[in-house]
């Protein structure tokens, strides 16, 4: 593999990273491996740390590819707790209020989840990497400032049920959608389109475009895999 030239290479990102953190732990082993200063790596597409999943990283002239790549469509698995929402709407926060759930039935859920499949539009999460008078939401909100996103456009393509735990008030849910979507976001709208509330409680995403998690190596494998290439040139 010619990491200079430039390659693509798709990442099982752990729970806690950053695609940040799989970008610069990936750009410190080639540069070292490969005795270089520098090296241009960047990501296709920013997935949040609480999530586990498909990152797709490029190199070298590979970079140029980006903006074509951040195109392709996403597929993620997401589990749903029913009945309770955050300010972050996942894990990084905790609940700040609870909501009946006695009503909500599988029924219900049958009805609900497919006015979701199509064309959306959708306000980000505060907790997100979008842009507010050049700054960063999430930077904002975790100083306590109150800002107003705008509603983006974007396509669900397919929205699948894939489990309803009655007892536990979760829900799995499979999801293929456009770039931009926010699944944490999706949750929110979900849980108040059941006239409850909800956040994220597990996030993976299975696919970008053509690359599949079954595509993905981790980080400790792709270290095992420069080692076991050339050495480092002189």
């Amino acid at each position: 593999m010619d990491f200079i030239e430039g390659e693509i290479i798709a990442f099982d990102k752990p729970y806690r990273w950053t695609s940040f953190d799989v970008v610069g732990k990936a750009r410190w082993l080639l540069c070292h491996r490969l005795g270089v200063r520098k090296l241009k790596v960047g990501h296709t597409g920013t997935l949040d740390p609480l999530a586990t999943g498909v990152v797709v990283v490029c190199t070298g002239k590979q970079t140029k590819r980006i903006d074509i790549l951040q195109q392709h469509t996403k597929e993620y698995v997401a589990t749903l707790q029913l009945g309770a929402t955050t300010p972050s709407f996942d894990l990084e926060k905790p609940i700040d209020a609870t909501y009946p759930t006695e009503h909500i039935s599988r029924e219900l859920i049958e009805q609900v989840i497919p006015s979701f499949q199509g064309e959306q539009w959708q306000v980000p999460p505060m907790f997100s990497a979008v842009k507010v008078d050049g700054k960063r939401a999430y930077k904002l909100a975790r100083k306590g400032e109150e800002v107003e996103l705008k509603p983006k456009l974007l396509v669900i393509d397919e929205i699948e049920i894939l489990s309803f735990d009655a007892e536990r008030m979760q829900l799995m849910l499979r999801i293929v959608c456009s770039k931009g979507t926010y699944i944490r976001a999706l949750a929110r709208d979900i849980g108040q389109r059941l006239h409850s509330g909800a956040h994220l409680v597990a996030l993976r995403r299975t696919r970008v475009g053509d690359i599949t998690e079954k595509d993905c190596i981790t980080m400790t494998q792709f270290e095992q895999m420069l080692d076991q290439a050339a050495h480092p040139i002189e």
